[in-house]
């Protein structure tokens, strides 16, 4: 193993000449913002992008840690890289690459683990070429706020994610993601105005904010409603999403502006509950109560015409009793969320839930879980089915077997059938049906 001080004093065994390079991206959208920049990376330095299962010569895994199962996942997509392309070079990035480096150094085959401080620079460090060990390079995470010098591609569809700031501070008991990214801090203002503005030149018609706690955006004295306004002044940008933001972090001028008509900013907002119950919620170190939480959600709900409010909940908290599942969902019931995602309670190493006794067995996890998801199904459903026979904006993405597929506003999935070229398109749309969790529509000839 070597650290980053030996870089120039490591033995190459050969430099990689190849240029096929294969991506694959693990875990949330600010891991997907990351490999989208990465991608461009690769494409400036001439390589030609793959799909993960074709031969390559370089792969990279951007892993996720947030669960033991994300972990293992992490491992078996390093393992099936190695063994369809072993004369390949071999690069693991990210959370899991920052958290389990150790682990990942035992894999036969991998050439590089490089933490989330350089990740972005990975390239830099493929250059040195294939070693006798793997280089680690997990260097601590810096506290200033920063920019991202990576370049926008030539293509920028399909709502592209914008990466606006990284870290959190609120060190939540059962959470690892602080340890991985570090400390909070926030991308430049005109740095990131700068990449959205190439975004929406290439093509980009919505933009999704996001990072690990983008509620607590702070660069010179500007936050997240700046953030938002300065991006709703971009030509060509007709919305603007909010990818997950803490209850505690939500001004109200950021409802306003989702109210606002004439604001990009689109009535959408994933909050986290995690738990309904104030004994868990303590014993998670969240920073609401149950009532402060129903509060931030029913205000937003009146405030915000036509909001969906997605939410996540953790089942089998270490401590959770029956009674306390119950007041879980009995929030997720009774609130205005739209739909909830359902994790199981994973133990990450070094968290203090993991010292917490009383823990929750799986069976018992898993039947909780398996109840949230099928309330949140409920919810998803009885929200959908209020725009039935409504008239509303869709933005549309790739076409699939003639049918164009895309979002409104407000997160609900509508298809149509249509022979026109629809692709980043934003045309109203009539509700007709709902299959699953889709609705089906008639473009509106008379707009």
């Amino acid at each position: 193993m070597y650290d980053t001080n030996e870089i120039t004093a490591a033995p190459v065994q050969a430099q990689l000449h190849g240029k096929r390079a294969a991506v694959h991206t693990l875990g949330c959208r600010l891991n997907q913002s990351e490999s989208n920049l990465l991608h461009n990376a690769l494409r400036a330095a001439g390589y030609e992008l793959v799909p993960f299962d074709e031969p390559a010569d370089l792969g990279i895994i951007n892993t996720c840690t947030v669960t033991r199962e994300a972990d293992a996942k992490s491992r078996q997509l390093v393992r099936r890289f190695v063994r369809r392309n072993p004369d390949a070079f071999t690069a693991v990035i990210g959370c899991y690459s920052h958290m389990g480096y150790k682990t990942l150094a035992e894999i036969p085959g991998v050439d590089l683990i490089v933490g989330n401080q350089e990740k972005l620079n990975v390239l830099d460090y493929v250059a040195q070429g294939k070693r006798n060990e793997p280089l680690i390079v997990r260097d601590r995470m810096e506290r200033d706020d920063f920019t991202i010098e990576i370049g926008v591609g030539e293509s920028a569809t399909n709502r592209p994610n914008l990466k606006i700031q990284d870290g959190c501070n609120f060190m939540c008991s059962f959470c690892v993601i602080p340890f991985a990214r570090g400390r909070t801090r926030s991308r430049e203002l005109g740095d990131l105005v700068r990449e959205a503005e190439q975004l929406a030149a290439n093509g980009a018609r919505e933009l999704v904010l996001t990072g690990v706690n983008i509620g607590a955006y702070a660069y010179e004295g500007r936050g997240i409603v700046d953030v938002v306004d300065a991006l709703d002044a971009i030509p060509g940008v007709a919305r603007v999403r909010i990818s997950s933001i803490e209850p505690t972090t939500i001004p109200e001028a950021l409802l306003e502006r989702m109210a606002a008509p004439g604001h990009a900013l689109v009535p959408y907002l994933h909050i986290p509950l995690q738990s309904g119950s104030d004994r868990v919620l303590t014993l998670m170190k969240r920073k609401y109560s149950r009532r402060e939480f129903v509060g931030f959600v029913e205000n937003a709900a009146r405030r915000v015409p036509d909001l969906c409010i997605g939410t996540d909940v953790l089942a089998g908290m270490p401590g959770e009793t029956d009674e306390d599942f119950e007041e879980t969902a009995a929030v997720l019931r009774d609130g205005p969320m739209t739909y909830a995602h359902v994790f199981k309670y994973s133990e990450r190493p070094g968290t203090p839930t993991a010292r917490y006794a009383d823990k929750v067995d799986e069976p018992t996890k898993n039947r909780r879980a398996a109840l949230l998801r099928a309330l949140s199904a409920e919810k998803r459903m009885a929200y959908i089915d209020r725009y039935l026979g409504r008239r509303v904006m869709v933005l549309f993405e790739e076409e699939d077997d003639g049918c164009w597929p895309g979002y409104t506003g407000n997160y609900i999935r509508v298809a149509v059938r249509s022979s026109e070229q629809l692709l980043n398109q934003l045309r109203p749309v009539w509700l007709t049906e709902r299959r699953g969790d889709i609705m089906m529509g008639i473009l509106d000839d008379d707009e």
